[in-house]
């Protein structure tokens, strides 16, 4: 298929849904075509030549910080939620209309709620919306406690219109997708709440999260429970400027940590990923918290660890980091919002606390018991190697394209 793909940032390691499924859909032999935001950075630009190197077309529309604050100060008046006009840029409208009129493409697949407006330049091509996940159930979370003062405003100002809106985009694509079930059961939901029963809306269907299983390889080798040589470690991975991520971080060294010290003082606490705010880095105060910043490779952090850790308050979708933790063999714990978007079983592949004193007794418990870490290791690494391919995410949406394509035609009174 010819595939015309937007997305309101550079996909990359970092953007890692559209990163790896545009590799998998070009290993199947698709043509992509990818119209996408950007900020300003030389970094994005490199990013994007590494899609151009495994053969995508990639178009960057630069959006400035200043342009970004613009959108939303004039949304504010309007229905439009702040998300949804956060990376527009005029400019990716006109090309997207001018590549339509001047090719033909056998789908549009518009990814995120940043990008979802987009879809009103699109006439008579198929088109996909990837929501990825259910953005008002992320803000009803996020409201409920747990956010940072910042997020909590954003979300008061939000929430009401972003319920509203995601109801309505189901109205003006013909597929959706997204990670979880219960994010595609949000978004039904919405459609319920906000929608007469008689209002078509699109099929939504699930496509998970997966994970490079081939990079995230992990070592031949392992020490399960404490190692005699060093200190025992806990991880925790992500972008660190995403507020869900800063309110796991200071939750964790505040109130979990301070327990699992009172058993053993030696133990590290290791936050890596880009981008930390001054509260996170203030954290390695202590000589026993080390904050990274940015890293090259995240995989030998993890191998290193001995328990990675998600203790993120609110979430929605499939967490990557857990993905990750799993594929490189290292036992997880995680609250249950980390957990809910999984199809795996609680104490098979995972441990799940929501208390801090749960928390820290989960964590010394495997430290203290190299055969339940083992345990959680193995069952981890299975587990994401039968549900999180992107390989099977490329053949799921190669499926939904096909049915997007055939109700069209449909429509259209072609056989």
């Amino acid at each position: 298929m010819n595939i015309l793909y937007v997305t309101p940032y550079v996909p990359s390691h970092i953007r890692t849904r559209p990163y790896n499924l545009i590799r998998a859909l070009i290993r199947l032999d698709h043509q992509i075509t990818l119209l996408t935001a950007a900020g300003t950075s030389p970094e994005e630009q490199a990013q994007a030549d590494e899609l151009r190197g495994w053969g995508a077309r990639v178009e960057v529309c630069p959006v400035s910080l200043l342009r970004s604050l613009g959108n939303c100060l004039l949304a504010l008046p309007t229905s439009e939620p702040l998300q949804a006009v956060y990376a527009y840029h005029p400019r990716m409208e006109r090309r997207l209309r001018e590549w339509l009129c001047e090719e033909t493409f056998d789908v549009v697949h518009i990814e995120h709620l940043r990008a979802a407006r987009l879809v009103r330049a699109v006439r008579q091509v198929p088109t996909v919306y990837d929501s990825v996940d259910c953005i008002s159930l992320l803000f009803e979370q996020a409201a409920q406690g747990g956010a940072q003062l910042r997020s909590r405003l954003m979300t008061a100002v939000d929430l009401a219109r972003t319920r509203r809106y995601e109801a309505r985009l189901l109205m003006r694509y013909d597929q959706v997708v997204i990670t979880s079930r219960r994010d595609q059961e949000a978004l039904e939901a919405l459609a319920r709440r906000y929608l007469s029963l008689q209002t078509p809306t699109a099929p939504i269907t699930v496509v998970t999260n997966g994970v490079d299983l081939e990079y995230f390889r992990p070592p031949e080798t392992r020490f399960f429970g404490k190692n005699p040589v060093s200190s025992p470690s806990v991880v925790f991975t992500g972008k660190m400027s995403y507020h869900a991520n800063v309110a796991a971080a200071l939750y964790f060294a505040r109130e979990v940590l301070p327990r699992i010290w009172a058993r053993d003082p030696n133990v590290q606490f290791r936050i890596v990923g880009k981008d930390p705010p001054e509260a996170i880095r203030q954290l390695a105060a202590d000589t026993r918290i080390q904050v990274t910043g940015t890293v090259d490779d995240l995989r030998p952090y993890l191998a290193r660890a001995a328990v990675a850790v998600c203790p993120v308050p609110y979430a929605v979708g499939v967490q990557f980091k857990v993905l990750e933790a799993m594929a490189m063999k290292t036992p997880v714990v995680c609250t249950s919002a980390a957990f809910a978007g999984l199809n795996a079983q609680e104490g098979k592949e995972a441990l799940v606390a929501d208390d801090p004193d749960t928390f820290a007794a989960r964590i010394l418990q495997i430290l203290s018991d190299p055969a339940l870490a083992e345990r959680l290791s193995i069952a981890g690494r299975q587990y994401v190697e039968t549900h999180h391919s992107w390989e099977a995410g490329a053949h799921r949406l190669e499926e939904v394209y096909t049915r997007a394509r055939s109700e069209l035609q449909a429509a259209r009174g072609r056989p």
